[in-house]
């Protein structure tokens, strides 16, 4: 598996012309733009890298000050496209529940899975015509997200609440006895009904003090009903118990209640309101169920739609910086670089070797750290003699 991928591009040369792009999975990927037919045979008989050519299509240079301004704009706009991507598949995974561990299948782009898609990446002339100025393109792709993420926001926020409010019914059902709907647990002859004198309350009793609540709660005020109650239900830590007592001391009963940490629950038998809760609670059931198709469908295509427009600005992007660094005429091939197991370090060492001379001010990868290269807007980021970019294509969060 891949995990992230990396655009990289090199000047003119006499010799040759190269761009690098690359690739990370669970170690580092990396990728290489036009390779040399040495460096080919390098890299295939020492095992450093599997090599793929990325194809970027004859796109319209414009003026060097919208280049130097859209270079920093893209930049902006790659980071953009990227959270949002990642954004969507981790919330198919959270949409997906129980069925998260089918999530890596599910994100794909064009019909494929990622890794495939990036190997085989060809620009799609209808979304982003190459006859549009680079700024229109990269706009178009501004909004195409923009949109994307204002209507995640409104499903996720939709199906979330639809989420929260049956999360809540289900948990007052199968909760702590104290906060609980107590309607499943009791039955209509445990209820003294319809009588103008008494009344019958349900109390849960921690279990540490039934035998106290046994002794006791016929004495805790006038007017209680001897031996009228019983326990009606029972969980880990409390009991759920019935007693009878007149109307006129229900307040004082509950008070004396609190007193002595008897918790009267507030609860009138009606098998209405119990139906209608069991009716809302079905009812949620099926709205949920309803949507659940549609968002996951939603979710996949617009994970593929954003992913697709995220790597279209990295080829932007490998564009915009290769003729602001290495000048016109445009000549390049750019290509995939996934290295071998450990091989990372070795790769950077033969990729600096066979092309510092192209670009005498750049240092080693170990060397270059963050680097600020003036109208290049490249801050903070590792320099090398051929314009390198990341792509990720592990956007699951752990």
């Amino acid at each position: 598996m891949f995990g992230d991928l990396c655009p990289l591009k090199l000047p003119h040369d006499p010799r040759n012309r190269r761009v690098f792009i690359s690739l990370k999975s669970a170690e580092l990927c990396q990728c290489i733009a036009q390779l040399s037919e040495p460096w080919q045979n390098f890299a295939n008989q020492n095992m450093l890298s599997t090599n793929y050519k990325f194809a970027i299509p004859d796109l319209k240079v414009g003026t060097l000050d919208i280049l130097v301004g859209l270079s920093d704009d893209l930049g902006k706009l790659d980071a953009y496209c990227e959270s949002v991507t990642k954004k969507i598949a981790q919330y198919l995974g959270e949409v997906l529940e129980a069925q998260r561990d089918k999530l890596q299948e599910n994100l794909v782009a064009n019909g494929v899975d990622l890794v495939t898609y990036l190997t085989r990446f060809q620009w799609d002339l209808a979304k982003y015509p190459i006859k549009q100025s680079l700024k229109n393109i990269a706009e178009i792709i501004g909004k195409q997200v923009s949109q994307i993420e204002t209507d995640l926001r409104t499903k996720s926020q939709a199906y979330n609440s639809l989420k929260g409010n049956l999360q809540n019914l289900e948990r007052k059902a199968t909760g702590s006895l104290l906060t609980r709907n107590l309607g499943d647990l009791v039955k209509k002859e445990d209820f003294v009904l319809d009588s103008e004198y008494l009344q019958t309350l349900l109390v849960v009793v921690p279990k540490s003090f039934h035998h106290e609540w046994a002794a006791k709660y016929e004495l805790l005020t006038d007017m209680v009903v001897p031996r009228s109650s019983r326990v009606l239900y029972e969980d880990d830590e409390n009991c759920l118990v019935s007693v009878t007592l007149f109307r006129r001391v229900v307040d004082e009963f509950r008070h004396k209640c609190r007193e002595n940490k008897f918790n009267v629950r507030d609860f009138q038998y009606s098998e209405t309101e119990m139906a209608a809760g069991k009716t809302e609670i079905n009812k949620l059931e099926a709205d949920k169920k309803k949507q659940y198709g549609p968002l996951v469908k939603w979710l996949k295509v617009n994970f593929g739609e954003c992913f697709t427009a995220w790597i279209h600005v990295k080829s932007l992007r490998l564009f915009v910086e290769s003729v602001l660094r290495y000048g016109l005429p445009v000549n390049f091939q750019a290509m995939l670089l996934l290295p071998h197991k450990k091989s990372v370090r070795k790769l950077r060492e033969v990729l600096n070797d066979l092309y510092s001379h192209l670009d005498n001010s750049a240092m080693s990868g170990d060397m270059a750290g963050q680097m600020d290269i003036p109208g290049l807007m490249m801050g903070n980021v590792d320099y090398y003699p051929y314009v390198f970019y990341k792509i990720t294509t592990d956007l699951i969060e752990k």
